[in-house]
């Protein structure tokens, strides 16, 4: 197990003497560099953040450890938060993991059902309500007001506090900020969290400077780019079907401070980059990941130059958080065959004989 972001990053975070330094092993996440799309998209260096290699297949665990670790600090026995999946997910793990209840509001008919069975094993008390996210964040932050729980939804500071450690890790690992992050946006914690994470860095001179934050949201699902909150979101990519972040304005400060954008993708482009991904670099990610590469080919046929420059996208969660979609959009035959090797053997050359793969490695 590695060592944790609490005790990797201890002198960046909010934590003392009294904080018990937890983990499952979150943080740590592999930096990879592709060997198809970097060409095809035109980007001098391009990076994948794989934060589906956390504990929970998320990044959220970053900020659950911090979160449920000053929860622990201060005496709390129960936490709780309103999910679209992944934070639910992550909350129910640390808390099993730490002997905490842990309360989950969910939109009802909303989570995909990958996170909702990792959810469940975890065994946490599950309310589904009727509503949205943003309907279940809101009484997520009445009853906790009023009762003797943790909220750990990003609302939380904690939450952002452990998310940055992601942008360190990115500088330790590169020995610089990149030019340009691309990131999904749903409740707008995270590109908050990395911006915040970056600055501290070049605040302490160990960035040359800091990255252009390119954010973006799904066509249904886009009030931050609009200017006014979605009722009802929709798109495809549950984890940012949502209507009313509640990092709306750090997530402006973000994109502003930094020079970047806040723009949006369509279904169509995410699903579209979900399968490149999968198919040119092996990276399976769940649907929200692909909205930050669908921005950057966005930008790039819309003119944007990255010949020269150094680009990272955030791949937020794992395929696995979704695999009816997976199984939906796929267009893989299957060979139902006899158990007959001569049958068997005659598919086989007819599959290696039709084959235009090329290896990139000769």
């Amino acid at each position: 197990m590695g060592e944790g972001v609490l005790k990797r990053y201890a002198d960046f975070l909010d934590i003392n003497s009294s904080t018990p330094v937890i983990t499952m092993g979150e943080g740590g996440t592999p930096l990879v560099r592709p060997r198809s799309l970097e060409k095809k998209i035109g980007c001098g260096e391009l990076y994948f953040k794989l934060e589906g290699c956390n504990p929970t297949g998320s990044f959220k665990d970053r900020g659950m450890v911090l979160a449920v670790a000053k929860a622990l600090e201060m005496g709390s026995t129960a936490i709780m938060c309103a999910s679209t999946g992944n934070t639910s997910a992550s909350a129910a793990a640390y808390g099993a993991y730490c002997g905490l209840t842990t309360v989950v509001l969910i939109p009802k008919g909303e989570v995909a059902k990958g996170k909702m069975a990792q959810a469940m094993s975890y065994s946490p008390k599950i309310m589904a309500i009727e509503g949205n996210f943003d309907d279940a964040l809101k009484m997520a932050r009445l009853l906790a007001g009023k009762h003797s729980v943790t909220l750990v939804n990003s609302v939380n500071p904690y939450r952002l506090e452990g998310q940055k450690t992601a942008a360190f890790e990115i500088v330790d690992e590169l020995g610089d900020a990149p030019d340009y992050l691309f990131i999904p946006v749903g409740n707008a914690g995270n590109i908050s969290a990395y911006w915040k994470g970056f600055s501290e860095y070049h605040s302490l001179t160990l960035t040359s400077g800091t990255p252009k934050m390119m954010g973006f949201q799904a066509e249904g699902a886009a009030p931050i780019v609009t200017g006014i909150p979605v009722d009802n979101p929709s798109t495809v990519a549950s984890a940012i079907r949502i209507g009313n972040p509640a990092s709306w304005e750090k997530a402006l400060i973000a994109r502003d401070q930094s020079g970047g954008i806040i723009g949006m993708v369509s279904d169509e482009e995410i699903l579209s980059s979900y399968k490149l991904l999968s198919q040119e670099e092996g990276i399976f990610g769940e649907p929200a990941s692909a909205a930050s590469v669908a921005g950057l080919v966005r930008m790039a046929h819309n003119g944007m130059v990255f010949a020269d420059k150094r680009v990272v996208c955030i791949i937020t969660g794992s395929g696995l958080k979704d695999p009816d979609l997976a199984v939906d959009q796929s267009t893989q035959d299957i060979y139902h065959m006899p158990l007959d090797a001569s049958a068997i053997e005659k598919t086989l050359n007819d599959i290696l004989k039709s084959s235009d793969k090329v290896s990139r490695w000769i």
